[in-house]
């Protein structure tokens, strides 16, 4: 961002599509949290018209909001515009205390509303309240515990007394 500063930025992005004879420029207009300054991210840089997409042309005309999230969330286009998203307390596993009641071993699915990078072992431990250490040992999952994942996955919980 211009400011230099660590804050994030809003995600109530606006689009702003700036024509050149038949070229297209289409930046991404985003706020500061901390300074308050508009930053552009750049989306396409001198693409001929006839190559866009209709539908994607009409969200960027639109400031389609889910066309905003898609391109904030776009690991080639945070890079190419060199930001990164802050996660820190974007995600959380929502259990229901019961879970412990229930007879061994519990399956849990995972989904994801928004596709927010996390380490499985981490969301796991954090929202059933185990170590690390005790997540390695007891849970069975479907994709490496240790391996970052912004997709949904599905993992079973075996009794503590293994």
């Amino acid at each position: 961002m211009d400011c230099r500063s660590e804050s994030a930025t809003t995600g109530e992005g606006r689009f702003r599509v700036n024509a050149n004879r038949k070229l297209l420029d289409v930046w991404l207009l985003v706020r500061c949290v901390s300074c308050d300054r508009t930053s552009k991210l750049t989306v396409h840089e001198r693409v001929p018209v006839g190559s866009f997409d209709p539908a994607e042309l009409d969200g960027y005309h639109a400031n389609d909001p889910e066309l905003v999230a898609s391109r904030l969330l776009d690991p080639l286009f945070a890079r190419r515009n060199r930001f990164t998203l802050d996660w820190k307390g974007a995600w959380q596993l929502d259990a229901s205390s019961a879970w412990t009641d229930e007879a061994w071993p519990v399956q849990v699915e995972v989904v994801f509303e928004d596709p927010v990078p996390v380490r499985p072992e981490r969301l796991i431990a954090r929202g059933l309240g185990l170590s690390r250490n005790e997540v390695l040992r007891r849970i069975k999952c479907d994709i490496p515990l240790r391996r970052q994942t912004s997709a949904g996955f599905t993992f079973t919980v075996m009794a503590g007394d293994m």
